[in-house]
């Protein structure tokens, strides 16, 4: 209980503020969709999803409504829509990196800012996985498919029940193929923040 008391809030900031950035990245390059719907907010009641919420207070894990964004009014599709995709785990890692440097300056280990720097890390190299409705979808599958069509295809049309399947998988037996497969990737980016906050400070 007392995990989750920091958890809780830590990861609905974290999740709100990736969406956030998804939304006024759109917007910037010309799609006002999100604007439009009020979610360039970072009120999360605008971002808030029932499920993705009860999942946040029942399991420690779970996710906010995704941001609304229509192609036709970006003027290059392909290449705009990895930016925004890109735009949400690029700001978990901002997040991160600054939450680092707090640490760093104020010589903290206090467990909320830890908690915060790991959550953004985790949710970052989480979304940037090349699996369908993730961010890393957008990102990665246009370049999968000029190597391997098939398995990008795989990919985006079976990527949800692969996810979910894997998620399950991990509450079940207790081994997470999920982090497996990120841990070496987040230890990597850690690696490489801590390095640069000791340069800069």
């Amino acid at each position: 209980p007392e995990v989750l008391v920091l958890l809780i809030p830590v990861l609905l900031f974290a999740l709100v503020f990736h969406e956030f950035s998804h939304g006024w990245v759109a917007n910037k390059l010309g799609d006002p969709t999100a604007k439009n719907q009020g979610r360039l907010t970072l009120n999360p009641i605008a971002h808030l999803d029932p499920i993705g919420s009860m999942m946040i207070l029942f399991v420690g894990f779970g996710w906010a409504k995704p941001v609304p964004v229509d192609s036709r009014y970006l003027a290059n599709p392909r290449k705009d829509m990895m930016k925004i995709a890109f735009a949400g785990p690029a700001s978990n890692l901002i997040l991160a990196f600054i939450s680092l440097l707090l640490i760093k300056i104020f010589s903290s280990g206090d467990s909320v800012f830890m908690i915060f720097y790991y959550i953004n890390l985790a949710l970052a190299v989480f979304n940037l996985l090349p699996i369908t409705p993730l961010d890393g979808s957008q990102i990665f599958n246009p370049i999968i498919y000029k190597f391997n069509p098939q398995a990008a295809n795989f990919l985006t049309q079976h990527g949800s029940q692969i996810l979910f399947g894997l998620i399950l998988f991990g509450l079940f037996t207790g081994y997470s193929i999920l982090w497996s497969l990120m841990s070496p990737i987040i230890s990597l980016v850690n690696y490489i923040f801590v390095f640069l906050v000791s340069f800069l400070w």
